[in-house]
């Protein structure tokens, strides 16, 4: 089983099971979206000595918890799971717990690092526009292929400009992405 050198970050009980039986890691919990200040100064101090990985739920809840651990945290380690990978037997609820081995060590194999200060953009809001990943008829699904292809989650147009940007996507990464979205179209 692969070790992980840094801790990782999860919303709950379920979730901390579902790393430990798939990779040797520890573990902080936050107790869902209400993170207390107590939590978030164990993350800061556990991001200062050993390095954070925030991997949450890929719904609106997660979102907002890797928002107010950026905010209180930055420079963060992020591990994203397709939410077709998250979602329980019968549909009932997503979530990391519902995982399975392989998806969650494959996500945990893709982490993203957000940059401290915003350095000049790789790439830009034309480059989505030239890349019909914003204000198309198809460009929701293209955005999905694009997300789970570099592996930064489901997003609108301009959360996925910020993501490319926030985790330093070059455009070797971006070009490789949409030629995996345009053979996808093409079959």
């Amino acid at each position: 089983m692969k070790k992980i050198k840094e801790i990782i970050v999860v919303e709950g009980k379920s979730d901390t099971l579902a790393i430990k039986r798939s990779v040797l890691a520890d573990t902080i919990e936050t107790n869902g979206s209400e993170i207390s200040i107590d939590t978030l100064n164990r993350i800061k101090r556990a991001h200062e000595t050993r390095g954070i990985i925030v991997f949450t739920d890929p719904d609106f809840p997660g979102k907002r918890i890797r928002e107010i651990i950026s905010e209180h945290v930055p420079g963060c380690k992020h591990a994203y799971l397709e939410k077709v990978d998250a979602i329980a037997k019968g549909d009932k609820g997503v979530g990391v717990e519902h995982a399975s081995r392989e998806s969650i060590v494959d996500a945990l194999e893709h982490v993203r690092e957000e940059l401290l200060e915003s350095e000049d953009e790789l790439i830009t809001w034309d480059d989505l526009m030239a890349a019909g990943l914003t204000g198309g008829p198809d460009s929701k699904h293209r955005r999905e292929v694009i997300g789970r292809e570099l592996r930064l989650g489901y997003m609108n147009a301009k959360q996925l400009h910020k993501r490319l940007n926030m985790f330093r996507v070059t455009p070797e990464e971006f070009e490789q992405a949409l030629k995996a979205l345009y053979s996808n179209e093409e079959e």
